[in-house]
């Protein structure tokens, strides 16, 4: 119900506000660590993303970076009751998928994302996937993500609750099936919109 009263109501041009640079915090709060093992070893990750059933393509964060550069400053909002204003830096997802010709995924409902080690996941309807806003993140404070906070990628999505903001990317796939998600899973709202 959540989803449908919040898509009625959803438009690109519905920007989450965005703050000057110097109202940033300069130590961003961690908002969990679902999906962030210890174990991870950033020297051979690259974004796995799933077109079809046995048609994936593998990115590099090079590749990545040499996209449009993005930056945000809003108030990121944890479903827990605190927010903090925060300066996030990546590629739009709108450009990214431009950039790959995800045009027939991006057609699909939804967007799933996983964590390397599977532990995290989240389910993203496609209008707030294609939002100007939303990021993939590789800067926190003009500086790489740090291992807390989802290094290498993580996903900045600000039409969205924290519970939303998957970190540590490690593969993304398309359906028109609400993909499996962690928070709804527990009970929270799948939507998990603002």
């Amino acid at each position: 119900m959540n989803e449908k009263i919040f898509m009625s109501l959803f438009a690109n041009s519905r920007l989450a506000r965005s703050y000057p640079l110097q109202d940033a915090a300069p130590r961003v709060r961690v908002n969990g660590d679902a999906g962030m093992s210890d174990n991870f070893d950033a020297t051979n990750w690259k974004l796995q993303v799933v077109r079809n059933i046995g048609d994936t393509i593998y990115i590099t964060m090079d590749e990545i970076k040499a996209l449009p550069k993005t930056d945000i400053i809003f108030d990121f909002k944890c479903i827990e009751g605190w927010s903090q204003v925060t300066h996030w830096g990546g590629v739009t997802f709108a450009d990214f998928a431009k950039k790959y010709g995800l045009s027939n995924e991006t057609s699909k409902k939804y967007a799933g994302l996983i964590t390397p080690d599977k532990g995290y996941y989240v389910g993203i309807d496609m209008a707030s996937m294609l939002h100007p806003q939303t990021i993939l993140c590789y800067e926190m404070n003009g500086k790489p993500l740090p291992l807390n906070n989802g290094y290498p990628l993580r996903l900045i999505i600000p039409v969205k609750y924290g519970i939303k903001h998957l970190k540590r990317i490690g593969s993304l796939f398309f359906s028109n099936e609400r993909p499996p998600d962690y928070w709804y899973e527990q009970g929270y709202d799948y939507y998990s919109g603002l």
